[in-house]
Parts: structure tokens; C-alpha cells; sequence
């Protein structure tokens, strides 16, 4: 097994794991626990490689400084990055523990064995613990060259149901969240937002607010403006007067006046053809569909901008110290690449910045969390040495957080006498999908950044070249056809602010090419599970896809009026793990969808965590049922118009379908990168079964009865 690229990045074995004299272990991961269950993960594959206890490890995670330099926790990369390299880590501990055990012991290596850190030999009663060895002492190691890890054969823990570590916490309500952080002589802030992007503030008369109780500082700095207080309630008073006395010049619109969807197809763009999954500077070729076209279909497929619509509004606390050290906590999912732009715009060292990781509202992807940050650190900067606790408003979040871009994707094929697929064509046109804050030079990707008086604006978006990246991210398909023509388009000149949302492109990529599939197989009269598995050589593609099917019994078209069933597959990014989706569902008279059960299977490799797995298919898919039957950014020339819950609503508990999860476990294979990989299979599985019931096909999102309706009068 190569050596994971977070154990290169941070090859000293030291800054993966600490023994203490106490009989306790500290393992160390760069990855931030954000609901997924990432730390149980961790804990399990350090205790069953040490042969340990969980019980006696705490994992520490995403601390600029302390823990490993794992960038951002994304990508569906923890486990394959984190899980390996801490996996690999404690094997290299493990190694040099024996040896070192075997010179105490007086016994060969090879006859020496492990039972909850305490290690003995075969031939004589002689025995040491872990920490007796090595407690409180470094290994001075470090590690580049690969070794072995333990067989599955030998497993006592992974793979079994495991206690979720820190969830009792939650469960009983103790857990402390970013927001509930109470720090000496800490104060209060909240920053004021221009109307729109495109507003500049021209004049604030602040003499009032100054006034008021417990009122410290009013910061202004170009259009950004902040009000600090001693207390919060008195700092909410403050602000809602500073926003009645701030004059806003909106004389500059957003370009709403054309449809979105337009916008990216008549737009300048750069195009890019896509050979393997990797962008390339080819020309781009005319569509060729083969030499033999029985039948020839095209269908085009719209997403809206999407927002991550976290639960409680971003929030940051930030302190600079008298020695001139800045000192940040952020619910970021990178603390290393917040540091490097925090740096950049404040034009410090990065040694000068620590960044800790703080429980917070998740988002799979990248919401407020480091703007709040940056709004936090530009009003500590203008107050003396306290800490101030900086929270965004739920209007703050839901006008402001990136979004998730929109996209339009256009499908040709064509069929041969075979009934297979001759040529494919998929055109996938989108603004960038990933904006995430780091070291941009001259330039930053932090909102506050742009409303300086001396802004940093942000750089202008280049493609996205990395394999199957993000606009390009599944469009490229799993299926076994001859003739392929992949073409990614970065469309520029976009209304609205867009970044890295759970799954990027895959999601729409994947509702177009399995909603097409499904086209392509009715219109010549063939069941949709056989056509795909007819065009598909993986294997294990294969087995999920038959798993989801026997599971849901898979019943073809003979279903009653109104009730439809439909299924979906994909490959995270063609190489992490493989989900097929089966969704049943019910369509009433005015157009409303209900989900009533949904199926999932997967093959994520090597399952360590059960439970943990299942909670991230099941959450990816409510999470996309819920984009795709509820969710869409809506703005005007104005500015953003969806900015709560009634405007931008999102899935209930109530519209939650019947969840059933089939695990296939491959003991034998690495980790395979699961949080992302039912996104785009829920989507088009709810499409296919739309049609299935009702005979219309949905080919934009969200699946709302006004949006049915159309598609049925279309």
C-alpha cells in the first residue's frame, strides 16, 4: 500500500500519535469532525492497528500547528487520506514499539503479542505496557517507506459496530459548539452586509450608536462595517440601528434581467475537452455518434444555484495577542488554508496565525465559515487584545454563504441495431465549483476582503484541470461506450457568488447522464436495469447495481397510476465509491412528489464503521432529495431574494422516505471515499421514477408541482 499523501506532507510519526504515561493515547488528525464520524473512524483504525482499546484514545483534530497539514476535509478524501495515513502511522508505531518491547522482554519479535497495550512474549512471563515503554518520550521517526498493516483476517474491532465518540454529547445537549465558546473578557460583534454584491456604502453617521450601552466600536474600513459591544443583545441593538443609519449606493444591478439558464450557454466561456476524465487543450471535436445511429436522442438538464443552508449562521471568534500573534477559531473545514488567506489579506507571516477548529454548523462544503472568520479578525484588529465572538445573521447566510452553481447540461446519443450505445456527447456548462480560501496571492477568495477601502479582489476563475475535477466531476460515465465526447465549459460573467458544495458537479452531471440513460433504454423499448448493466464491464458497478435492485425488488414499468419506481448509479468521481439509488415514490393530482422508500447500495472499499457508513449514503441522499425537489436560490437585480426558510425551503423530517442501506464490504480493499457518493444517483433515481409514474420527465431541478406541471403541459 503506497504511502497516503497526508503521511508525505507530514511524514514525522510524532505529529500522528502520543503515548502518555497515563495509559492514554493521542492521535492526531488534520480532518475536522463535522457530523460524519470521522474521529470514531480514526479512533478505530489507530485502536485496532495498536491493538488498544478505543477507550483509551482521544483523537484531536484540525489545529494549525498541532495537528498534520491535511488541507481541506472534502472531496470525500477523509478516509483515504486521514484513514490511511493514521492507519500507516500506527503500523510504523507498532513496528518500532515491538522492537523496542523485544529488547526488554528478551524476546524475538516475532513471538511477541498485543492485548490492550500491554505486550508479552510466548516464552517466558515477562510483559510491558505501551506506555511504560514510551510514555511521555518521542519516537523521533520518520516515515518514508511503506510497511505492512495488519490482515483483515486478524480484525478484533474494525468492521463491527463501534460506539460513535462524542455523540452522547450531542444526544444530551453538552457538546459546545464554536457559538457557545465563552472566552475571558470576551465581546460581541456582528458585521453589517450592503444591500447587495455590487453596493458601496457612502456615508454612515455612527455618533448614535457609539452611544449606546455597552457599545465599544463602530469599524469601518471602505464598505466593510462592524459594530462591536460588550454583550450580544447589546451588539443585535447596535447593529439594527447602524443598519437604519448606513446609506448604501445601489446604483450597480445584478444581471438578473436574462434567465440563469441562458446565461450559460450565451455567456464567454472556456471549453475544454475531457479525454480519461482529465481536461486537455485538444480542440474541441464535432459531435460523432458513431457510424451506425438506429436512434438519436438530446436532452438538456438544468440545476439552479443551490446554497448550503446550514442550520445556525456562521460564526468566529478571533484575538491578537500583545506579542502581535493572531489567534482564530473557525468551524472552517480547512484551518491550514484559512491561516494562508488570513495572512494574505492581513499581510502577516503565517507563523504569526493559529487557526483551531471549532464544532460549528456543518455544510459539506464551503459556507460562511471563513468570511465570518476574516469579520471577526478585522474588528479584533481594531479593539485592544480582547476576543471577539463575531455570529452572521440567518440573513447574512442565506444572502451571502457561496453557493453551489448553477448548471446546464446538454446529452446526445445515439443507439446502434443492437440496442447499444454507438456515441455519446455530454456538454456540462457551469460557473467554477470550487472558490475556497488559501494562500491566492495577490488576491483573495475571503468575502470581507472586497469591501476594504484597499480591497483584495478575487481572482478571476481558471478551469479546474485536476481528474474528474469540478465541472467535469461524473461526466465522464462508468458505462462501456466506444464513443465518447466529454466537454466541460467554465462560463464567466455569473450573477451570483459560487464555491464547493457536497458532491460539485457530480451531482447534475449524474441526474443528466442516469436520467439519460433511462431515455435511452426506454425509447427502445428495454428495462432500464438491464440496459445499464448491458454497458457495464466493472464489476463491482455490477454488484451494487444488482444489490439496490433485488433489495427494492426491482419491478421494471408494470406500476399502478401515480406510483413509480426508479433507479440510479454512479462512481464518486469515477474512483471512490460506487452507490446505485432505487427510489419509490408517489405523485398526487396537483404535481407534489412524496418519497416513500429509497434504497442504497453501496461498495465503499473496506468498511470500518458500519453505522458511521450508513449515515453518510442516507445523509447524502436526504440532502439531495431535498435540493431536488425543494431547493433554488431565487434573486433579482436587487440582490438575493430567498434569505430564510420560508423562501428557500428545504426537506422536512416528514418527507423523509423509508431509508434501506445494503453494505457490500470488501475487507481486501482500500477505503473508498463515501460522503458524496449518493448525490447525484438520488436525483435522477427521483426523475426516473416521476416518469415511471406519471409519464413526464423531469429534466429541471427542483421536481416543485409548478415545475411537474410545466414539464407535463411542455
Amino acid at each position: 500500500m503506497s504511502l497516503s499523501p497526508s503521511l508525505i506532507r507530514t511524514p514525522e510519526l510524532d505529529a500522528w500519535i502520543k503515548i502518555h504515561r497515563t495509559g492514554r493515547l493521542t492521535i492526531a488528525t488534520g480532518k475536522a469532525e463535522l457530523g460524519q464520524k470521522i474521529v470514531t473512524a480514526i479512533a478505530t483504525i489507530a485502536a485496532e492497528e495498536l491493538d488498544v482499546d478505543p477507550a483509551r484514545l482521544t483523537v484531536i483534530t484540525a489545529e494549525t500547528g498541532v495537528t498534520p497539514d491535511e488541507r481541506y476535509t472534502g472531496g470525500s478524501n477523509s478516509m483515504e487520506e486521514s484513514g490511511t495515513a493514521v492507519r500507516q502511522a500506527m503500523a510504523h508505531a507498532r513496528k518500532r514499539l515491538l522492537e523496542m518491547a523485544a529488547l526488554e522482554l528478551a524476546e524475538a519479535v516475532g513471538n511477541l503479542i498485543i492485548n490492550d497495550g500491554t505486550i508479552s512474549g510466548r516464552s517466558n512471563d515477562k510483559r510491558i505496557t505501551l506506555w511504560a515503554l514510551m510514555g511521555g518520550k518521542s519516537f523521533n521517526y520518520t516515515i518514508d517507506e511503506e510497511i505492512a498493516v495488519k490482515s483483515p483476517d486478524a480484525y478484533r474491532i474494525i468492521g463491527k459496530p463501534v460506539t460513535g465518540l462524542g455523540f452522547a454529547g450531542l444526544v444530551c445537549g453538552t457538546t459546545a459548539f464554536l457559538h457557545d465558546l465563552e472566552l475571558p473578557g470576551m465581546v460581541h460583534a456582528r458585521a453589517l452586509r450592503p444591500p447587495n454584491y455590487l453596493a458601496k456604502l457612502m456615508d454612515v453617521d455612527d455618533r448614535s450608536v457609539r452611544a449606546m450601552a455597552g457599545v465599544i466600536a463602530v469599524v469601518r474600513d471602505g464598505s466593510f462595517l462592524a459594530v462591536c459591544a460588550e454583550r450580544e443583545d447589546q451588539v443585535v441593538r447596535a447593529a439594527s440601528k447602524l443598519r437604519r443609519l448606513a446609506r448604501w449606493d445601489t446604483t450597480e444591478r445584478l444581471a438578473a434581467n436574462v434567465n440563469i439558464y441562458e446565461q450559460l450557454k450565451s455567456n464567454p466561456r472556456q471549453s475544454l475537452l475531457v479525454v480519461d476524465g482529465v481536461p486537455s487543450d485538444a480542440p474541441v471535436p464535432p459531435q460523432d455518434l458513431g457510424s451506425e445511429q438506429r436512434k438519436t436522442l438530446s436532452a438538456t438538464y438544468l440545476k439552479p444555484y443551490h446554497m448550503h443552508g446550514s442550520m445556525a449562521p456562521s460564526a468566529a471568534i478571533a484575538r491578537f495577542h500583545e506579542t502581535g500573534n493572531l489567534e482564530v477559531w473557525s468551524h472552517s473545514q480547512g484551518v491550514y488554508p484559512l491561516r494562508s488567506a488570513l495572512a494574505n489579506v492581513l499581510g502577516m507571516a503565517e507563523t504569526q496565525i493559529k487557526v483551531t477548529h471549532a464544532p460549528g454548523p456543518g455544510c459539506y462544503g464551503h459556507n460562511g465559515a471563513e468570511d465570518a472568520a476574516l469579520d471577526a479578525v478585522l474588528v479584533a484588529r481594531a479593539i485592544d487584545g480582547r476576543a471577539v465572538m463575531l455570529k452572521w445573521e440567518r440573513d447574512d447566510e442565506h444572502a451571502w454563504e457561496p453557493y453551489g452553481s448553477a448548471m446546464r447540461v446538454e446529452m446526445k446519443a445515439a443507439l446502434d441495431g443492437r440496442g447499444k450505445i454507438s456515441g455519446l456527447s455530454h456538454d456540462s456548462y457551469s460557473d467554477t465549483q470550487v472558490a475556497r480560501p488559501g494562500a491566492d496571492g495577490g488576491f483573495s477568495k475571503l468575502l470581507p476582503a472586497w469591501y476594504l477601502q484597499e480591497p483584495v479582489a478575487p481572482p478571476k476563475p481558471q478551469p479546474n484541470r485536476a481528474p474528474h475535477g469540478g465541472i467535469h466531476r461524473n461526466a465522464d460515465p462508468i458505462y462501456r461506450i466506444a464513443n465518447k465526447r466529454i466537454v466541460k465549459h467554465l462560463v464567466e460573467a455569473l450573477p451570483l457568488r459560487v464555491s464547493a458544495l457536497r458532491a460539485l458537479a457530480a451531482y447534475a452531471n449524474i441526474f443528466a447522464l442516469e436520467s439519460f440513460m433511462d431515455e435511452l433504454a426506454l425509447a427502445d423499448d428495454q428495462d432500464s436495469l438491464d440496459f445499464r448493466l448491458a454497458h457495464l464491464d466493472d464489476d463491482r458497478a455490477r454488484a451494487v447495481l444488482e444489490a439496490a435492485a433485488k433489495t427494492a425488488n426491482w419491478r421494471g414499468r408494470a406500476n399502478a397510476e401515480g406510483a413509480g419506481q426508479g433507479l440510479a448509479l454512479a462512481q464518486y468521481k469515477n474512483q471512490k465509491a460506487y452507490a446505485a439509488v432505487v427510489i419509490d415514490l408517489r405523485v398526487d393530482d396537483s404535481g407534489q412528489i412524496d418519497l416513500q422508500r429509497a434504497v442504497i447500495a453501496a461498495d465503499a472499499g473496506q468498511v470500518v464503521d458500519p453505522e458511521g457508513l450508513r449515515s453518510q449514503l442516507e445523509g447524502g441522499l436526504i440532502q439531495a432529495a431535498s435540493w431536488s425537489l425543494k431547493e433554488e436560490v431565487t434573486y433579482d437585480s436587487g440582490g438575493i431574494t430567498s434569505r430564510d426558510w420560508e423562501t428557500y425551503p428545504i426537506l422536512r423530517f416528514a418527507d423523509v422516505p423509508t431509508l434501506e442501506t445494503v453494505l457490500i464490504d470488501r475487507p481486501d480493499q482500500p477505503f473508498l471515499g463515501s460522503g458524496e457518493a449518493t448525490m447525484g444517483p438520488t436525483v435522477a433515481a427521483i426523475a426516473n421514477a416521476v416518469f415511471d409514474a406519471v409519464g413526464v420527465r423531469l429534466r429541471q431541478i427542483p421536481f416543485t408541482p409548478e415545475n411537474l406541471r410545466a414539464a407535463a403541459a411542455a
